[in-house]
């Protein structure tokens, strides 16, 4: 199984205003099949809450920061994001929460698959049963 990792994404310097940039298969270890963000989320509020069969991720926090929280079937891992310059690569087979959004915070997420609700597992015991499975 794959690990949870974060990887820092080229980062151009300018008085003009700063510039990075992802490209899939270079800083991005999988083809970009889809993207999609979250913002607005509630002061308390979390997102996640489910696993995924087959579907990779790679999370940066375009502004503000919030917590991920990984969890692979024996034990928790968290990671804070609060740069535009770093990701978090989130492998197949991972609980997944997101929480701690700060004010005005937008979390930018790549993934490897289109939406596909047959990959989801959304009950944590069930994935936890899965996980050590495998």
């Amino acid at each position: 199984m794959e690990s949870p990792m974060i990887i820092q994404l080229p980062k151009f310097l300018d008085d003009r205003g700063n510039l990075s940039f992802i490209e899939e298969k270079k800083q991005v270890p999988f083809k970009i099949e889809r993207t999609y963000w979250i913002y607005d989320v509630p002061g308390g509020e979390h997102r996640g809450g489910h696993a995924y069969l087959n579907l990779q991720e790679f999370v940066v926090a375009l502004s503000g920061s919030f917590d991920v929280v990984l969890h692979d079937g024996t034990k928790e891992m968290r990671f804070s994001l609060n740069r535009s310059y770093y990701g978090l690569f989130v492998p197949k087979m991972m609980w997944r929460e997101i929480e701690n959004f700060s004010t005005n915070s937008l979390a930018l997420i790549l993934a490897d698959g289109k939406y596909n609700e047959q990959d989801y597992i959304r009950d944590f015991d069930t994935f936890v049963s899965h996980a050590h499975a495998e």
